[in-house]
């Protein structure tokens, strides 16, 4: 990055306070909710903490699907509160099976909170959300889904779907800043948030904030915003809404297949297939003799956006980010480019001709 003077970002302006809630619903349209949302001062992991903490309690039972990092720490913080946790784990690096959730709610009736995250982009698969909510709601458990990632990159209806928690963050598929998140919140998900053990003067309290803002008028956030998080959010969907999320979304699934089908003609190996694999990255599982950090290292590229995958069953594998303004064209290009200079510096050359005519099929569509 070049060195930048940045002292024209000092002083900032407070945020009008009459524009939180117009944020608010202008989220809550993008969620397709009319549930309430709440806006976090903070990255999405508080908001996901903070979810996790209000709900959790002795005499709480609740299944939580494991697909990677986020989804363990959910289920840690549960645990934190004295609920009784079942962890479902996928296989490492995959989705989740419909067929496992399923048996686990069999086997346990007293489940009364199911929570997931949607699209991972540590390994970039997508978790079969609608089905899952859909087993969920049959038997009245409450769903948590983290959308942080998935937002604006898939569909996500939640009053059609019935999801009674979601978080979201703009700083992925959005294109926002990192600094702030939201959450909604269903009548039934508020329900079971007011009991005893509820936190509350603190930043991890969902019920100080129903207090503190959504029931004084939504007008300005309780404690010091940092105006610069509101702003930036405000342009970020201020730009996506004059694409409309519609757009936004065909633009990640294009960038995707042309990021899948140029790597099936350099001949890599796709991590999963298409019906599991989200819109926001592709893995790659990388041939048994090249070192991963090697070619990553050869792999960053001007313009290439290519990094290691996270969690269990992932120490093979490379993403390509396809995600927020990265789902265009020419940054698809520029990360198969830099991954076939990759695989050519650590002697798999590959015809990169073939590569960019696949790509260039997909957008002459």
């Amino acid at each position: 990055m070049p060195d930048c003077n940045w002292s024209h970002l000092l002083d900032v302006p407070a945020f009008p306070s009459e524009r939180y809630a117009k944020l608010a619903d202008r989220l809550a349209a993008l969620m397709k909710t009319r549930n309430d949302v709440l806006l976090i001062q903070a990255e999405a992991v508080l908001a996901l903490e903070a979810v996790a903490t209000s709900l959790a309690r002795t005499g709480l039972k609740a299944l939580n699907i494991v697909t990677s990092p986020y989804g363990a720490w959910f289920g840690d913080w549960l645990k934190r509160g004295g609920s009784d946790v079942i962890n479902l784990a996928a296989e490492p690096g995959r989705p989740i099976a419909i067929e496992a959730v399923r048996q686990q709610l069999d086997d346990h009736p007293d489940i009364s909170v199911l929570s997931l995250v949607h699209a991972e982009s540590a390994t970039g698969i997508l978790n079969p959300l609608e089905d899952i909510v859909r087993l969920a709601r049959e038997r009245g458990v409450l769903t948590v889904v983290d959308a942080v990632a998935s937002i604006g990159g898939h569909a996500l209806n939640v009053d059609a779907d019935g999801i009674d928690i979601v978080v979201i963050g703009p700083q992925k598929s959005l294109a926002g800043p990192a600094g702030v998140s939201a959450i909604s919140v269903s009548d039934r998900a508020w329900a079971l948030l007011q009991h005893e053990r509820a936190p509350r003067n603190s930043m991890l309290s969902l019920l100080d904030q129903r207090e503190q803002w959504l029931e004084t008028g939504k007008g300005a956030l309780p404690g010091t915003p940092a105006p610069l998080e509101f702003f930036a959010l405000d342009a970020a969907l201020e730009r996506l809404e004059a694409e409309g999320i519609d757009a936004v979304q065909a633009r990640h699934r294009l960038a995707a297949k042309a990021t899948r089908d140029a790597l099936r003609a350099l001949g890599a190996e796709l991590w999963v297939n298409d019906t599991l694999a989200s819109a926001l990255v592709t893995a790659v599982k990388l041939p048994a003799d090249i070192d991963r950090s090697n070619f990553l290292q050869a792999a960053r590229l001007d313009g290439s956006d290519i990094g290691a995958a996270v969690g269990r069953g992932s120490d093979r594998l490379v993403r390509l980010n396809h995600t927020g303004q990265r789902a265009s064209k020419e940054a698809v290009r520029a990360n198969i480019k830099a991954f076939a200079h990759a695989l050519q510096f650590q002697g798999h050359s590959r015809p990169v001709e073939k590569a960019f005519e696949a790509l260039d099929a997909v957008y002459s569509l």
